[in-house]
Protein backbone atom coordinates (compact mmCIF):
# COMPACT_ATOMS: atom_id res chain seq x y z
CA UNK A 1 0.00 0.00 0.00
CA UNK A 2 2.86 2.36 -0.85
CA UNK A 3 1.90 6.00 -1.38
CA UNK A 4 4.46 8.68 -2.24
CA UNK A 5 4.51 12.33 -3.25
CA UNK A 6 6.92 14.95 -4.51
CA UNK A 7 6.30 18.59 -3.58
CA UNK A 8 2.76 17.69 -2.45
CA UNK A 9 1.95 16.04 -5.78
CA UNK A 10 0.67 12.50 -5.27
CA UNK A 11 2.37 10.05 -7.63
CA UNK A 12 2.30 6.58 -6.06
CA UNK A 13 -1.23 5.69 -5.01
CA UNK A 14 -1.16 2.32 -3.31
CA UNK A 15 1.52 0.09 -4.81
CA UNK A 16 1.45 -3.56 -3.77
CA UNK A 17 4.36 -5.65 -5.06
CA UNK A 18 6.33 -8.60 -3.73
CA UNK A 19 9.54 -9.70 -5.43
CA UNK A 20 11.03 -12.96 -4.21
CA UNK A 21 14.67 -14.09 -4.51
CA UNK A 22 15.61 -15.12 -8.03
CA UNK A 23 12.60 -13.50 -9.68
CA UNK A 24 12.62 -11.02 -12.56
CA UNK A 25 9.66 -8.63 -12.64
CA UNK A 26 9.02 -6.32 -15.60
CA UNK A 27 7.13 -3.12 -14.86
CA UNK A 28 5.56 -1.53 -17.93
CA UNK A 29 3.39 1.52 -18.37
CA UNK A 30 2.90 4.82 -20.21
CA UNK A 31 4.87 8.00 -19.62
CA UNK A 32 3.93 9.76 -16.39
CA UNK A 33 2.43 6.69 -14.75
CA UNK A 34 4.96 6.73 -11.89
CA UNK A 35 7.32 3.91 -12.86
CA UNK A 36 10.53 5.89 -12.34
CA UNK A 37 9.11 7.42 -9.17
CA UNK A 38 8.69 3.92 -7.76
CA UNK A 39 12.34 3.20 -8.54
CA UNK A 40 13.51 6.40 -6.82
CA UNK A 41 11.28 5.84 -3.79
CA UNK A 42 12.58 2.29 -3.36
CA UNK A 43 16.14 3.61 -3.53
CA UNK A 44 15.42 6.37 -1.00
CA UNK A 45 15.63 9.51 -3.13
CA UNK A 46 15.27 12.41 -0.64
CA UNK A 47 12.98 14.51 -2.88
CA UNK A 48 10.18 11.95 -2.55
CA UNK A 49 8.05 11.55 0.58
CA UNK A 50 6.39 8.28 1.55
CA UNK A 51 2.97 9.29 2.84
CA UNK A 52 1.51 5.84 3.54
CA UNK A 53 2.46 2.20 3.39
CA UNK A 54 5.91 0.70 3.82
CA UNK A 55 8.95 -0.71 2.03
CA UNK A 56 10.35 -3.97 3.37
CA UNK A 57 13.69 -5.32 2.15
CA UNK A 58 15.22 -8.60 3.32
CA UNK A 59 12.71 -8.74 6.16
CA UNK A 60 13.40 -5.22 7.45
CA UNK A 61 11.37 -2.03 7.21
CA UNK A 62 13.57 0.40 5.27
CA UNK A 63 10.91 3.05 4.62
CA UNK A 64 12.96 5.71 6.40
CA UNK A 65 16.44 4.36 5.64
CA UNK A 66 19.00 6.56 3.90
CA UNK A 67 19.97 5.78 0.28
CA UNK A 68 23.47 4.65 1.29
CA UNK A 69 22.00 2.31 3.93
CA UNK A 70 19.81 0.66 1.30
CA UNK A 71 22.80 0.31 -1.01
CA UNK A 72 24.88 -1.22 1.78
CA UNK A 73 22.12 -3.77 2.39
CA UNK A 74 22.17 -4.81 -1.26
CA UNK A 75 19.89 -2.53 -3.27
CA UNK A 76 21.14 -1.10 -6.58
CA UNK A 77 19.44 1.42 -8.88
CA UNK A 78 20.56 1.70 -12.50
CA UNK A 79 19.44 5.13 -13.67
CA UNK A 80 17.54 5.94 -16.84
CA UNK A 81 19.90 8.90 -17.34
CA UNK A 82 23.21 8.09 -15.59
CA UNK A 83 25.12 11.14 -14.36
CA UNK A 84 28.52 12.10 -15.70
CA UNK A 85 31.25 12.48 -13.07
CA UNK A 86 34.26 14.19 -14.68
CA UNK A 87 37.66 13.45 -13.17
CA UNK A 88 36.57 10.26 -11.38
CA UNK A 89 37.47 7.05 -13.16
CA UNK A 90 35.15 4.07 -13.25
CA UNK A 91 37.79 2.05 -11.39
CA UNK A 92 38.13 4.56 -8.54
CA UNK A 93 34.38 5.13 -8.18
CA UNK A 94 33.65 1.43 -8.10
CA UNK A 95 36.47 0.59 -5.67
CA UNK A 96 35.18 3.22 -3.26
CA UNK A 97 31.64 1.86 -3.51
CA UNK A 98 32.77 -1.76 -3.22
CA UNK A 99 34.88 -1.13 -0.12
CA UNK A 100 32.18 0.99 1.51
CA UNK A 101 29.61 -1.78 1.10
CA UNK A 102 32.05 -4.46 2.27
CA UNK A 103 32.86 -2.52 5.45
CA UNK A 104 29.18 -1.84 6.20
CA UNK A 105 28.24 -5.50 5.75
CA UNK A 106 31.13 -6.61 7.98
CA UNK A 107 29.91 -4.25 10.70
CA UNK A 108 26.32 -5.39 10.21
CA UNK A 109 27.35 -8.96 10.95
CA UNK A 110 29.11 -7.83 14.15
CA UNK A 111 32.55 -8.81 12.92
CA UNK A 112 34.75 -5.88 13.80
CA UNK A 113 38.03 -7.65 13.07
CA UNK A 114 39.48 -8.08 9.62
CA UNK A 115 39.68 -5.77 6.62
CA UNK A 116 37.28 -6.60 3.78
CA UNK A 117 38.58 -3.75 1.60
CA UNK A 118 40.46 -4.48 -1.60
CA UNK A 119 43.61 -2.56 -2.49
CA UNK A 120 44.12 -1.18 -5.99
CA UNK A 121 45.80 -4.26 -7.57
CA UNK A 122 43.26 -6.75 -6.14
CA UNK A 123 40.31 -4.60 -7.10
CA UNK A 124 41.70 -4.13 -10.59
CA UNK A 125 41.84 -7.91 -10.99
CA UNK A 126 38.22 -8.18 -9.83
CA UNK A 127 37.08 -5.40 -12.14
CA UNK A 128 38.85 -6.80 -15.19
CA UNK A 129 37.35 -10.22 -14.48
CA UNK A 130 33.82 -8.78 -14.40
CA UNK A 131 34.47 -6.76 -17.56
CA UNK A 132 35.63 -9.90 -19.34
CA UNK A 133 32.49 -11.77 -18.26
CA UNK A 134 30.31 -8.97 -19.65
CA UNK A 135 32.37 -8.53 -22.86
CA UNK A 136 33.19 -4.93 -21.93
CA UNK A 137 36.35 -3.41 -23.38
CA UNK A 138 39.28 -3.05 -20.95
CA UNK A 139 39.69 0.62 -21.86
CA UNK A 140 36.60 1.33 -19.75
CA UNK A 141 38.67 0.95 -16.61
CA UNK A 142 40.38 4.33 -16.74
CA UNK A 143 37.66 6.46 -18.33
CA UNK A 144 35.89 9.12 -16.24
CA UNK A 145 32.51 7.79 -15.11
CA UNK A 146 30.04 8.31 -17.98
CA UNK A 147 31.86 11.39 -19.28
CA UNK A 148 31.59 11.47 -23.06
CA UNK A 149 29.91 8.06 -23.09
CA UNK A 150 27.30 7.15 -25.66
CA UNK A 151 23.91 6.05 -24.38
CA UNK A 152 24.85 2.42 -24.85
CA UNK A 153 28.17 2.85 -23.04
CA UNK A 154 26.43 4.47 -20.07
CA UNK A 155 24.04 1.55 -19.80
CA UNK A 156 26.88 -0.97 -20.07
CA UNK A 157 28.71 0.91 -17.32
CA UNK A 158 25.62 0.57 -15.10
CA UNK A 159 25.53 -3.19 -15.70
CA UNK A 160 29.25 -3.38 -14.89
CA UNK A 161 28.67 -1.53 -11.61
CA UNK A 162 25.95 -4.00 -10.67
CA UNK A 163 28.19 -6.96 -11.52
CA UNK A 164 30.95 -5.65 -9.26
CA UNK A 165 28.75 -4.59 -6.34
CA UNK A 166 26.62 -7.78 -6.47
CA UNK A 167 23.29 -6.41 -5.15
CA UNK A 168 20.45 -8.52 -3.80
CA UNK A 169 17.90 -6.34 -5.63
CA UNK A 170 18.72 -4.79 -9.00
CA UNK A 171 16.36 -2.01 -10.10
CA UNK A 172 16.76 -1.12 -13.78
CA UNK A 173 15.01 2.13 -14.66
CA UNK A 174 14.40 2.02 -18.42
CA UNK A 175 17.87 0.66 -19.07
CA UNK A 176 16.82 -0.01 -22.68
CA UNK A 177 16.01 3.65 -23.34
CA UNK A 178 17.78 5.08 -26.38
CA UNK A 179 19.67 1.90 -27.26
CA UNK A 180 20.15 0.63 -30.79
CA UNK A 181 19.66 -3.06 -31.52
CA UNK A 182 23.30 -4.04 -30.95
CA UNK A 183 23.60 -2.12 -27.68
CA UNK A 184 20.28 -3.54 -26.51
CA UNK A 185 21.52 -7.08 -27.03
CA UNK A 186 24.75 -6.39 -25.15
CA UNK A 187 22.88 -4.83 -22.20
CA UNK A 188 20.31 -7.64 -22.19
CA UNK A 189 23.08 -10.23 -22.19
CA UNK A 190 24.62 -8.44 -19.21
CA UNK A 191 21.31 -8.53 -17.34
CA UNK A 192 20.93 -12.24 -18.03
CA UNK A 193 24.44 -12.86 -16.71
CA UNK A 194 23.42 -11.10 -13.48
CA UNK A 195 20.46 -13.43 -12.89
CA UNK A 196 20.99 -15.64 -9.85
CA UNK A 197 18.77 -17.62 -7.48
CA UNK A 198 19.49 -15.16 -4.65
CA UNK A 199 19.18 -11.95 -6.71
CA UNK A 200 15.95 -10.21 -7.70
CA UNK A 201 15.49 -7.86 -10.63
CA UNK A 202 12.90 -5.14 -11.20
CA UNK A 203 13.06 -4.17 -14.87
CA UNK A 204 11.20 -0.94 -15.68
CA UNK A 205 10.52 -0.38 -19.36
CA UNK A 206 8.16 1.20 -21.89
CA UNK A 207 8.66 -1.41 -24.54
CA UNK A 208 8.39 -5.13 -25.02
CA UNK A 209 11.56 -5.32 -27.10
CA UNK A 210 14.01 -5.90 -24.23
CA UNK A 211 11.75 -8.68 -22.95
CA UNK A 212 12.56 -10.59 -26.14
CA UNK A 213 16.06 -11.00 -24.69
CA UNK A 214 15.38 -10.90 -20.91
CA UNK A 215 12.51 -13.23 -20.07
CA UNK A 216 10.60 -12.02 -17.00
CA UNK A 217 8.84 -14.23 -14.49
CA UNK A 218 6.11 -11.61 -14.07
CA UNK A 219 4.91 -8.57 -16.00
CA UNK A 220 3.03 -5.73 -14.32
CA UNK A 221 1.14 -2.85 -15.92
CA UNK A 222 1.59 0.43 -14.06
CA UNK A 223 -1.17 3.01 -14.52
CA UNK A 224 -1.77 6.22 -12.54
CA UNK A 225 0.55 5.36 -9.67
CA UNK A 226 -0.46 1.77 -9.06
CA UNK A 227 -0.25 -1.71 -10.51
CA UNK A 228 -3.36 -2.22 -12.63
CA UNK A 229 -2.71 -5.68 -14.02
CA UNK A 230 -0.21 -8.53 -13.64
CA UNK A 231 0.59 -11.59 -15.70
CA UNK A 232 3.30 -13.48 -17.51
CA UNK A 233 5.40 -12.69 -20.58
CA UNK A 234 2.35 -12.94 -22.84
CA UNK A 235 0.96 -9.81 -21.16
CA UNK A 236 3.89 -7.79 -22.52
CA UNK A 237 3.14 -9.10 -26.01
CA UNK A 238 -0.50 -8.03 -25.66
CA UNK A 239 0.58 -4.55 -24.58
CA UNK A 240 2.88 -4.26 -27.59
CA UNK A 241 -0.12 -4.93 -29.82
CA UNK A 242 -2.92 -3.15 -27.96
CA UNK A 243 -1.09 -0.42 -26.03
CA UNK A 244 -1.95 0.88 -22.57
CA UNK A 245 -5.41 2.18 -23.37
CA UNK A 246 -7.52 1.02 -20.40
CA UNK A 247 -10.58 0.71 -22.65
CA UNK A 248 -8.87 -1.90 -24.79
CA UNK A 249 -10.43 -5.34 -24.43
CA UNK A 250 -6.98 -6.93 -24.34
CA UNK A 251 -5.10 -4.48 -22.14
CA UNK A 252 -7.69 -3.40 -19.61
CA UNK A 253 -6.63 -3.43 -15.93
CA UNK A 254 -7.34 -6.53 -13.94
CA UNK A 255 -8.43 -6.83 -10.32
CA UNK A 256 -6.41 -5.13 -7.63
CA UNK A 257 -4.73 -7.32 -5.06
CA UNK A 258 -3.64 -10.04 -7.47
CA UNK A 259 0.00 -8.93 -7.66
CA UNK A 260 2.89 -11.06 -6.42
Amino acid sequence: NLHASIEDKKILKGVNLEIKPGEVHALMGPNGSGKSTLAYVLAGHPRYSVTAGAIEFLGQDITNAKPEERAQQGMFLAFQYPLEIPGVSIANALRLAYNSIAKAQLKCHSRESGNPSLDVPKFRDLLLSKMSELSISADFIGRPLNEGFSGGEKKKAEILQAAVLEPKLLILDETDSGLDVDALRIVADGINRLRRPDRSILLITHYQRILKYVEPDFVHVFVDGRIARSGGKVLAEELEEAGYNPTSSRARPGREGSQR
